[in-house]
């Protein structure tokens, strides 16, 4: 998945309009213009679509965090420069307060099976020899039962 999808995605999800969204970004630790955010969620075939940088949807993700389960002591981490499916299945998990029993009721929400020990590879250590890649299609189910909770009425 495309950062730009992790961030329509959330977008539809969580019922954000465009000051909602700078608001997430600002509490994340980075002020974006309404241009900017509009960009990053246009379809890749239209003419004024921007790629969303790594930072930027790490600073997104911070800001859900804080924003739904307030700012911890010392403030909001910094954002990382690189991201990878696990880092942001583990930052949605943060901030929706998921335990591994809640991921596999929202995965099965939407179809998708997956047992505590593979769920669990998805959050060790990269060098841990239990690491396991989360792929796109692991991404994109959970995404899809968070939307199927929280916009029950959806498609």
């Amino acid at each position: 998945m495309t950062n730009n999808d992790v961030l329509r995605r959330l977008r539809y999800i969580l019922d954000l309009n465009d000051d909602d969204m700078m608001a997430l970004f600002t509490l994340g630790g980075r002020a974006t213009s309404r241009a900017e955010v509009s960009d990053w969620l246009k379809r890749e075939d239209d003419p004024a679509f921007r790629k969303c940088p790594d930072r930027s949807l790490a600073v997104f993700l911070n800001g859900l965090i804080a924003d739904r389960r307030g700012v911890k002591e010392g403030g909001v981490p910094p954002a990382e420069e690189q991201l990878n499916n696990n880092i942001i299945f583990r930052k949605l998990k943060i901030a929706f307060d998921l335990q591994a029993e809640d991921v596999l009721a929202l995965l099965e929400l939407a179809d998708f099976r997956l047992s505590k020990h593979e769920l669990s590879a998805f959050f060790r250590k990269a060098g841990h020899k239990h690491y396991r890649e989360c792929k796109d299609q692991i991404l994109r189910n959970f995404l899809g039962g968070l939307q199927i909770k929280h916009r029950p009425s959806s498609p």
